[in-house]
């Protein structure tokens, strides 16, 4: 099937996933194992930490699923669970500071890529892209 027959979703899907398995290259050559499930919930965490609750719907899978991830996180030292100040009957994942130094790792990774993307398309079509996916995210992003 010649490329401009693949649907869009395809066609989205295909640099990210580039761009994902580059990421987490990245962090495991600079010693951090992490999984793209876990990031899935990883990167969903705010500054002051979230419920896992939040963490689940944003990702889009089930407590139990976002539970066992946090565990997984927690276990290696990427994030931990405290109480929220809010709640007390609930707790917040925040991440660690050993978690937090996957972040910069990963940003740098991202920013090589888009570079490169950007050098390929030419700075114009690389602009009328991000406009053309900021204005998708309208209908398609539930938290934009």
């Amino acid at each position: 099937m010649p490329d401009d027959e693949l649907n869009l979703g395809l066609l989205l899907f295909i640099p990210y996933r580039s761009l994902e398995n580059r990421v987490f290259q990245r962090l495991a050559d600079a010693g951090y194992d992490i999984t793209p499930a876990q990031a899935r919930v990883f990167q969903r965490i705010g500054p002051n930490g979230t419920r896992l609750t939040e963490l689940a719907e944003q990702a889009q899978v089930t407590k139990q699923t976002a539970g066992f991830l946090v565990d997984q996180l927690e276990k290696a030292g990427y994030v931990r669970r405290v109480p929220d100040p809010s709640d007390a009957r609930a707790r917040l994942v925040q991440i660690t500071e050993h978690g937090a130094r996957t972040i910069p790792i990963a940003a740098a990774e991202v920013a090589e890529i888009e570079a490169e993307w950007i050098a390929h398309l030419g700075a114009t079509q690389a602009a009328q892209l991000r406009r053309a996916l900021t204005k998708l995210r309208e209908i398609t992003d539930p938290y934009a």
